[in-house]
């Protein structure tokens, strides 16, 4: 069992972050960046995040086993078949890597090779079933294992986006499948996140509040324009336009929004882009 499954399955509150792999094969800035997440249980690895291309996550996560954290791996189903999928994750569970967030994935028009093809040929509740078959001995052939990997998988939802209804009929439909825990997507209206829990506390799965730290108003203005399910509202985006010091209004945000997971969540991911030193910061009680 992974450190994070057993945190949680003891109903610790636990906090994550997350650092992308290069573009490139130097990981040391990326082992550097991790050095800095002292407070930090576990660490998301990004799988071409925002459809723009790096390293391998499955390198970069196995480099921080190696170097004694715990690394959450992301998988997408944008790039991979079903077949590169499951090798992906046989590869992970030879590597020691237990814990997995299991996405759907941007798709490529939106990053930094927007004529490559996108492949979905399985989504994310289906990936989930399929490693869950994995788990259980075999393949999505039928054919049988000769030996069986151990997972924690995880997957993202989205408690601000709309209709509702929608929302929680997949995420009901992704523990069916086999996620143990969630990450959401920031939430910044806190009704939204207590409508939401309400629902989720029935399924008794472990719900960690994304944290987004807002530089400036123009980054949350950005975020209301292009991310669907995440939606800043206006009075925050005053907040951070007539702040002397947008930055450090941003991380008065952050450390409200993790209040609120205290509160109600059993987690808190931070997204913190760059800003991995003002962590203590936005977990300070």
């Amino acid at each position: 069992m992974s450190l994070l499954a057993e945190k949680l399955g003891h109903q610790q509150f636990v906090v994550t972050a997350e650092i992308a792999p290069p573009k490139g094969v130097d990981v040391t800035a990326a082992l550097n960046k991790a050095r800095q997440l002292q407070n930090v249980d576990a660490i998301n690895v990004t799988d071409n995040q925002g459809a723009c291309m790096r390293m391998s996550p499955l390198a970069l996560a196995r480099r921080l086993v190696e170097q004694g954290y715990e690394p959450i791996l992301q998988l997408t189903c944008r790039d991979r078949n079903r077949m590169a999928l499951q090798s992906d994750l046989l590869g992970a569970a030879a590597m020691g890597i237990e814990n997995l967030l299991l996405l759907t994935g941007d798709h490529p028009k939106f990053g930094d090779h927007a004529a490559s093809r996108p492949v979905f040929d399985l989504d994310s509740v289906q990936l989930l079933k399929a490693t869950r078959e994995l788990t259980l001995g075999v393949d999505m052939g039928g054919k049988k294992l000769s030996a069986v990997p151990k997972f924690f998988c995880g997957a993202a939802v989205a408690p601000a986006a709309q209709p509702q209804l929608l929302v929680v009929k997949k995420f009901a439909k992704k523990i069916d499948c086999g996620a143990g825990f969630f990450q959401t997507q920031a939430v910044f209206q806190q009704q939204q996140l207590v409508d939401f829990m309400a629902i989720a506390a029935s399924y008794q799965v472990p719900i960690i509040l994304g944290v987004l730290l807002l530089k400036n108003a123009r980054m949350a203005e950005f975020l209301n324009r292009n991310i669907p399910g995440v939606q800043v509202p206006q009075d925050l985006i005053q907040r951070l336009e007539k702040a002397s010091d947008p930055l450090r209004e941003g991380v008065q945000i952050a450390r409200e929004m993790v209040g609120w997971a205290r509160e109600y969540c059993q987690g808190v991911h931070l997204m913190t882009f760059g800003h991995e030193d003002l962590i203590p910061q936005i977990l300070a009680m």
